[in-house]
């Protein structure tokens, strides 16, 4: 276990952690949270032996492996696979013991770095790499590509790739849905929900740590709580602890105020002296609670937009892409053939895994790239407020947050009719946290959290009516993007919203458009209906991807489990007869009550019965697949595509057969109620 006693972390002047106790067990999920800048990242460096304790001792199993996302990519050609094995240390170690005893000519060296080798798994290593690979978001042609040949954001999945291939017993992840897009998250959220080590997540999106933690700890105020549950529970008990506290901290108060009024009003009396000394003595013995203190919360919102044009802009076959973009030096086509008009009011959640175009949809509409084809026609008074996580980077680093405003406010006056006074800026800026003497640090020092609130006040000061927001909460901590949701919500104008945040999409967007296969096309469905929606199209690739499929088999002994607990489930235990009286009115009592279990029961027995014909069709498929992976002569490509394939099965093999189990124990208890 991890246990951390009276520990007290400094970074610089200031105190990240303050006589810290805790105690984290074997194989829990724990989510970190905490606002930007509370200490987060340091207490990570610290589990990792990057930092040491300036006081107390923390202890963590002297042989437990540590893995960890690298936050610096190295500027390397070796193909992204090999970059991805690199990762598996005991491989590696075993592979380079191989390597100098096969140069020393030592046979028994080599047979033992054979036999470690083995116990490392080297024979499936390079499906399980380009497993990981796929799962994150990247296309089979890319697999073999050299690192150095990706961008950014994709190299961030790199090392988040070569972080869990690494054999671990604690694994530290800092915010590692940055850059994935919806379907690599939720491949993700599988993956860490069958970890078997410890993992702690540094995460500000709400669904996924509540998808995956069962422990929360909360670093506010250098202060390191324990809550046990995810961070939906960790909410719900922190507010009950604050209203307790409130509630005893003002009940001290009174009773603090009652006593100093007995001590005022008698002390210069002899004959109650001696009483109000006793309770001048009580007032000093009183351990004295402090009061809640929590750092202001983040909010804002739009200003009230100009002008609200109906419709905001009509798309008529509009082909979005890049100029030149070819070898050739002829356009490149991403998405074809839009036609789709916006209307003021509307929330537009826009869908689509990465790489198919959504970005490239939204800057055509912001006139960042010109439209290859069509027309796009604008509203009268249409004015457009666009968030990129490139704006944040066109930022001048030399210059200072106010130094930016007075830039823009310059550029907005003839929209808003004014340029606004220095004063009018800085307060302004004083409303998105940035306060005193921050107004002047140079952009280039500033947080990615603290550019993002930067790029936010930009958007607000432009008053737009239509907001086109691409990843706006990459480096905002979870109380920026509720303040964030709040204002979109309330905002009058009309919003395009691409985000992996599901929370921010579910609370912000009414419909949702879905870029797939080159064309823009309206979702009839909510979030969960696209998860199925990227399940079923994953299982198409993969059964594409196989060839054909091999002969029916029969289901395999995994699932003999549920089976055999419904060794007739579509028949419901009936209540025993009572061992008296069987009247005609006992038989029809009896018969009403039997009736009436039925149709209580019936929904919960289909739904079983077609839980048992999944299970059935997931064995066959199971098998057929491992029947693929042990065919020779298979490419590293095809090997891949297998073993994500089985992956993918075995995870629903496992969710429905727990369904199952649930299932039936509300069968029995409501058989039981009967009864």
């Amino acid at each position: 276990m991890i246990t951390l006693r009276n520990v007290t972390l400094r970074r610089g002047v200031k105190v990240v952690l303050d006589s810290a106790t805790v105690t984290l067990n074997p194989g829990e999920k724990v989510g970190l949270v905490g606002r930007n800048g509370a200490g987060k990242s340091s207490l990570f460096a610290m589990l990792a032996h990057r930092l040491g304790a300036d006081a107390g001792d923390f202890e963590i199993p002297p042989k437990w492996r540590l893995g960890e996302v690298a936050q610096h990519m190295p500027e390397v050609d070796t193909p992204a696979t090999d970059f991805v094995l690199q990762g598996d240390l005991p491989l590696m170690e075993a592979q380079a013991a191989l390597d100098a005893a096969e140069a020393a000519d030592d046979g028994h060296a080599m047979a033992e770095a054979h036999l470690a080798l083995e116990e490392a798994g080297a024979f499936d290593a390079k499906a399980r790499a380009q497993t990981l690979l796929l799962g994150l978001g990247f296309k089979l042609d890319q697999v073999m590509a050299p690192v150095n040949s990706f961008s950014g954001g994709w190299r961030m999945r790199l090392q988040l790739a070569r972080a869990l291939m690494c054999p671990s017993d604690l694994l530290l992840l800092d915010e590692p849905t940055n850059h994935l897009d919806l379907d690599a998250l939720v491949w993700l959220e599988g993956w860490l929900q069958r970890y078997a080590g410890t993992l702690l997540v540094i995460s500000h999106d709400r669904e996924f740590l509540d998808a995956i933690t069962t422990v929360t700890l909360h670093l506010d105020e250098a202060k390191l709580t324990r809550y046990g549950g995810n961070y939906t529970r960790f909410e719900e008990m922190r507010a009950e602890r604050m209203e307790q506290q409130a509630a005893a901290f003002a009940k001290q108060q009174d009773r603090i105020a009652h006593l100093q009024k007995f001590i005022d009003r008698f002390k210069a009396k002899a004959t109650k002296a001696k009483q109000a000394q006793s309770r001048v003595k009580a007032l000093a013995r009183m351990e004295k609670l402090a009061p809640v203190l929590t750092a202001a919360d983040f909010s804002f919102e739009f200003r009230e937009p100009i002008s609200l044009p109906n419709p905001m802009l009509a798309m008529r076959d509009v082909v979005c892409g890049y100029v030149g973009a070819n070898e050739d030096g002829s356009d490149k086509p991403i998405v074809h053939g839009i036609s789709r008009t916006v209307l003021a009011g509307q929330r537009i959640g826009i869908l689509g895994a990465n790489g198919q175009g959504k970005s490239t949809v939204v800057k055509t509409i912001a006139r960042a790239h010109p439209a290859l084809a069509g027309t796009l026609t604008e509203g009268k008074g249409l004015a457009i407020g666009y968030f990129a996580q490139q704006e944040m980077d066109l930022m001048h680093g030399d210059d200072s947050p106010l130094q930016h405003m007075v830039r823009l406010a310059k550029a907005c006056a003839a929209h808003l009719g004014g340029e606004g006074r220095e004063q009018d800026l800085r307060n302004f800026l004083g409303q998105f946290r940035f306060e005193g003497d921050m107004v002047h640090q140079p952009i280039g020092t500033l947080s990615g959290g603290e550019k993002a609130r930067l790029v936010l006040a930009s958007l607000v000061w432009q008053r737009p009516n239509l907001l086109l927001l691409d990843e706006p909460t990459n480096h905002l901590d979870l109380q920026t993007r509720e303040a964030l949701s709040m204002a979109l919500n309330e905002f009058e104008g009309t919003v395009m919203l691409v985000s992996h945040d599901r929370a921010l999409l579910r609370e912000t967007c009414d419909e949702f458009w879905l870029v797939a296969d080159g064309e823009l096309k309206p979702f009839d469905g909510d979030l969960d209906d696209y998860q199925k929606w990227l399940l079923e199209r994953s299982r198409e690739a993969q059964r594409a991807a196989s060839g054909k499929p091999a002969a029916p088999a029969p289901a395999p002994k995994a699932s003999a489990a549920p089976a055999a607990a419904s060794a007739a489930p579509s028949q419901v235990p009936a209540p025993a007869p009572s061992a008296g009286n069987h009247s005609r009115e006992d038989r029809k009592a009896a018969a009403q009550a039997r009736a009436k279990l039925a149709d209580l029961t019936r929904p919960l027995r289909n739904e079983q019965a077609q839980i048992d014909k999944r299970l059935e069709k997931l064995g066959r498929e199971k098998t057929e697949v491992e029947a693929l992976l042990a065919t020779p002569g298979l490419s590293g490509d095809q090997f891949a595509e297998h073993g994500r394939r089985l992956a993918h099965i075995q995870a629903e093999l496992a969710m429905q057969e727990e369904r199952w189990l649930e299932l039936g124990e509300e069968i029995e208890a409501l058989t039981r109620q009967a009864g």
